[in-house]
C-alpha cells in the first residue's frame, strides 16, 4: 500500500470494541479495524489493533509521528465504583459539604429517593483548621501541628487517596499547596488532589465533588496511563502519546495523569469533533451528532461547525435523565447526551409484563448470544440478527460467526413467550424500543436547548450508528442523514482532527465598573502562560490561538454567562463594550436585560488551541446514477412491518453520484448502513452517503 509519510494513529478504546485508525499525512484513511476490548488488560486489545492497522499499511511501530488515544476505563471506573479509597481534607467546620450538598431533593416527592453517592462516606471526611477570606486574604493560619494527627486519621481509614478542598482556596492556594507539601513528606506514595487545580473555581460543592472523582481515578489511571505508554514503546512506538480531553481537546500523558478527571467522556468528545468537521466540509449549520456504539448512544448538538459544550456535567446519577440526582463535575466538556442503548444493551420482561431495553449492557465480555462467546440474555445486536440488518458473512471483519439461530431461540424464550410473540415480533419490539428512547433522548436535550431537531441533519456513526440512523431520525423527525467514510470507528478518526488545546478557569470576584483592571491582566496573564507551557508539551510550533472569556451576571444573581474577552490587556475603554456584550446576550436568554444592575464577574477563563487540521477542498459535483444492485437479502421492513427484500451494496463498490431507493443494506467490514424503505441514498464526492427520507413511505 502506498502512503504519504508520516504516519498517525488514533485508538479509543469503548467498552464493547477498540477502535483504531491511521492516516497518512494527507488526512486519508489507510487502515483502521476493530478488536473487542480485553477489560482485564486494555492495552492488549489496543495493541492488537495497532499491529492490525500496521500490517495493513505495511508499516511499522517506528513510522508513527503522531499518535492520540481516548479510553472509557476513567468513565466506566466512576460508573462501576472502582476507584481509589478516598479520603477529603476541608477547613474546619465544613466536614459535611458532600452530605448538604445543594440542600434539595432532586425529586422532591419521591418516598423512596435513592441519595447519590458521592464515593466519601463522612467518616472519611477530615477537617483541618485554617481559613482564607473570598479575597484570598489568610484569616487563619494553616494548623501546621495537627498534620500528625490528620496523618493517623488517614493511615486509620486506610485511605489510597486524598481530595483537599479547602475554603476560598480559589482565591489563595498557599493551605492547599502547603498542606499537600507536609502530607507527601511523611506518605510519599499517597495521591493528593487539590481544588486549587482540579478546579479552581467558587462554589465548595462542585470543587470537592470535582476533587473527589478526579483523586478516585487518579491511581487507577496513573497505572493504566504507565502500563500503556510502556507497551507500546515496548514494540518500538517513539513519538509521545496525546489523550483525548471531555472538552474536545488533546493533553499530554503528563497532565492527563494528573488531572484524569478531564478524560471522562474523551472517546465521545472524539465523536462530535468528526460531526463538527464533517458539517463544516458541507457547509451545515445546525447538526445532531447520533454515536451509537456497543454499548451506549451518544448524541451532541453542533452549530455552526461547533459543538455545544458546558462548564458542568453530573456522573453516577442516581435516577436516570434526572438532573441532580448524580455527581456534579466542574471541568470543560463538550455537551452531550448519553444513553445506556447501544448494541449489547440487554432487552427483559420487567415484573410488570413490560418489554424493557437497557440500561445494562453485555459488553464484550461475554457479549451479545450470537456472537458465541458465552453470552446468555438478549441483546439489541441479538434483534438486529434476527431482523436481517446484521449479516453475518462481512460482520467485524469476520473475526467471529454470527450465530442466527441462537440469537432467536433466546429472543424467543426469553421475551417473545412472556409477551406472546414470535422471534421476530420480539425482535422488532426491543428494536422500536431501543429507538425511540434514543430519539426521545434527542428530544429532550434538544428542547432544554431551546432548539428544534426537525431543521437538523443528523450525522450518524459508531459500530451501530448507521444501522439504526434512519429509524432514529424517522421517530426524532430528521428528515436527512449523514453517514461518513469508516463510521464505526468515527470517534477515534475524530481524535486526529482534534487540536492541542487546554482551557484554565479561575476564579476572581469584581464589580465590573469597579474591577482591578491590572490585577485581572496579570490573572489571564498567568492564566495563558500556565496554558500555553502545557500545549507547548503537546506541539511545540504550530500557531497558538486564545480565547479569553468572563463569566458575568447581575449582582446577586446564581448562574453566569460567558462574555468573550478581547485577546489582549483589557482597559477602561472596553468596560462599556463589554456591558453592551453583556446585556445582548442576557436579553438572548431572558429576553430583555435588567436596567440600573451592577454587572459582576465571578470566572475568568482562557482556551489555548493549536488550529484545526484544514479541510480537503472539493469542487465538482458528482453525476447521478441509478444502481440496479444485483444481490438481495431478506429483512424485516420497518415501516410496512413485513419480511421483503432489500437491495445488499457493499459500500467500495458505490461512486459519487450513485443514488437508490431502500430499503438497502449498505455493507462495510465493520458496520452496515440500513436505508429504510422511506429513504433515499446518495454518494457524495468525498464518498458521504446522504440519506433522505420521502414524504410518502412505500
Amino acid at each position: 500500500m502506498t502512503f504519504l509519510a508520516p504516519l498517525r494513529l488514533a485508538i479509543d478504546i469503548g467498552g464493547t470494541f477498540t477502535d483504531t485508525v491511521l492516516v497518512d499525512a494527507a488526512d486519508a484513511v489507510i487502515a483502521s479495524t476493530k478488536t473487542l476490548t480485553t477489560h482485564d488488560n486494555p492495552a492488549e486489545g489496543a495493541l492488537l489493533g495497532a499491529t492490525r492497522a500496521l500490517a495493513d499499511a505495511t508499516a511499522s511501530m517506528k513510522d508513527i509521528t503522531g499518535f492520540i488515544h481516548g479510553t472509557t476505563l476513567a468513565t466506566n471506573a466512576l460508573i462501576e465504583k472502582r476507584g481509589a479509597r478516598v479520603a477529603t481534607i476541608t477547613t474546619e467546620g465544613f466536614r459535611d459539604i458532600l452530605e448538604i450538598g445543594y440542600e434539595r431533593r432532586y425529586s422532591q416527592y419521591d418516598i423512596n429517593l435513592q441519595k447519590t453517592d458521592f464515593l466519601v462516606p463522612r467518616d472519611r471526611a477530615l477537617t483541618v483548621r485554617e481559613r482564607m477570606s473570598a479575597s484570598g486574604e489568610v484569616l487563619i493560619a494553616l494548623d501546621e501541628a495537627s498534620i500528625a494527627d490528620l496523618i493517623a486519621k488517614l493511615d486509620d481509614c486506610k485511605a489510597e487517596a486524598v481530595a483537599i478542598c479547602l475554603m476560598h482556596a480559589y482565591a489563595n492556594s498557599a493551605h492547599e499547596q502547603r498542606l499537600r507539601h507536609l502530607l507527601q513528606e511523611v506518605r510519599p506514595d499517597l495521591r493528593i488532589s487539590i481544588s486549587s487545580e482540579v478546579s479552581p473555581e467558587a462554589r465548595e460543592f462542585d470543587r470537592l465533588c470535582t476533587t473527589v472523582a478526579n483523586a478516585y481515578i487518579q491511581p487507577l489511571m496513573a497505572r493504566y496511563l504507565d502500563a500503556f505508554a510502556s507497551a507500546f514503546k515496548s514494540k518500538g512506538l517513539r513519538c509521545p502519546i496525546l489523550m483525548m480531553t471531555a472538552g474536545g481537546g488533546m493533553t499530554t500523558l503528563h497532565t492527563a495523569g494528573q488531572f484524569p478527571i478531564r478524560l471522562v467522556e474523551s472517546g465521545p468528545a472524539g465523536g462530535a469533533i468528526l460531526a463538527a468537521r464533517i458539517a463544516r466540509e458541507n457547509d451545515l449549520g445546525a447538526v445532531l451528532s447520533f454515536d451509537m456504539g456497543g454499548t451506549t448512544a451518544k448524541l451532541c448538538l453542533i452549530d455552526d461547525a461547533t459543538p455545544q459544550t458546558s462548564r458542568q456535567f453530573e456522573i453516577g446519577r442516581a435516577a436516570r435523565f434526572i438532573k441532580g440526582s448524580g455527581m456534579p463535575v466542574r471541568i470543560p466538556v463538550i455537551d452531550m447526551i448519553e444513553i445506556g442503548a447501544g448494541g449489547g444493551s440487554i432487552a427483559a420482561v420487567d415484573r410488570l409484563g413490560r418489554l424493557t431495553v437497557g440500561s445494562k449492557s453485555a459488553g464484550s465480555e461475554p457479549g451479545p448470544v450470537a456472537f458465541g462467546r458465552g453470552g446468555s440474555d438478549p441483546t439489541v445486536t441479538d434483534a438486529d440478527v434476527v431482523l436481517g440488518y446484521i449479516q453475518a458473512e462481512n460482520f467485524a471483519e469476520g473475526q467471529f460467526a454470527i450465530e442466527t439461530a441462537a440469537a432467536e431461540e433466546v429472543l424467543l424464550t426469553t421475551l417473545g413467550m412472556p409477551l406472546g410473540l414470535d422471534a421476530c415480533g420480539a425482535a422488532d419490539g426491543v428494536s422500536r424500543i431501543v429507538d425511540e428512547s434514543m430519539a426521545s433522548a434527542a428530544r429532550t436535550h434538544a428542547v432544554e436547548s431551546g432548539k428544534v431537531l426537525s431543521q437538523r441533519t443528523m450525522i450518524a456513526f459508531g459500530g451501530n450508528g448507521p444501522l439504526h440512523a434512519c429509524r432514529v431520525a424517522r421517530s426524532a423527525g430528521v428528515r436527512r442523514v449523514l453517514i461518513p467514510t469508516k463510521p464505526s470507528v468515527g470517534s477515534a478518526l475524530g481524535f486526529l482532527f482534534a487540536p492541542v488545546s487546554l482551557e484554565i478557569v479561575r476564579s476572581r470576584y469584581a464589580l465590573l465598573a469597579e474591577m482591578d483592571i491590572a490585577a485581572i491582566n496579570r490573572l489571564l496573564g498567568d492564566m495563558c502562560s500556565e496554558a500555553l507551557a502545557v500545549v507547548r508539551q503537546g506541539d511545540a510550533e504550530a500557531p497558538i490561538t486564545t480565547r479569553r472569556s468572563a463569566y458575568m451576571r447581575y449582582h446577586g444573581q446564581g448562574h453566569e454567562i460567558e462574555i468573550t474577552l478581547p485577546d489582549r490587556a483589557i482597559s477602561a475603554e472596553d468596560l462599556k463594550s463589554l456591558t453592551a456584550a453583556f446585556e445582548t446576550a442576557y436579553s438572548a436568554q431572558f429576553s430583555r436585560p435588567v436596567p440600573g444592575m451592577n454587572i459582576e464577574i465571578l470566572n475568568w477563563s482562557v482556551h489555548l488551541s493549536t488550529p484545526m487540521r484544514p479541510l480537503s477542498e472539493i469542487t465538482a459535483q458528482p453525476r447521478l446514477r441509478h444502481i440496479q444492485p444485483t444481490r438481495t437479502k431478506h429483512i424485516f421492513c420497518d415501516v410496512s412491518g413485513v419480511f421483503r427484500e432489500a437491495a445488499f451494496v457493499p459500500r467500495e463498490v458505490l461512486r459519487p453520484g450513485d443514488h437508490l431507493s431502500g430499503p438497502a443494506l449498505i455493507a462495510e467490514p465493520q458496520t452496515t448502513t440500513f436505508v429504510g424503505a422511506d429513504f433515499t441514498l446518495d454518494v457524495d464526492m468525498r464518498g458521504t452517503l446522504i440519506l433522505t427520507r420521502e414524504t410518502q413511505s412505500d
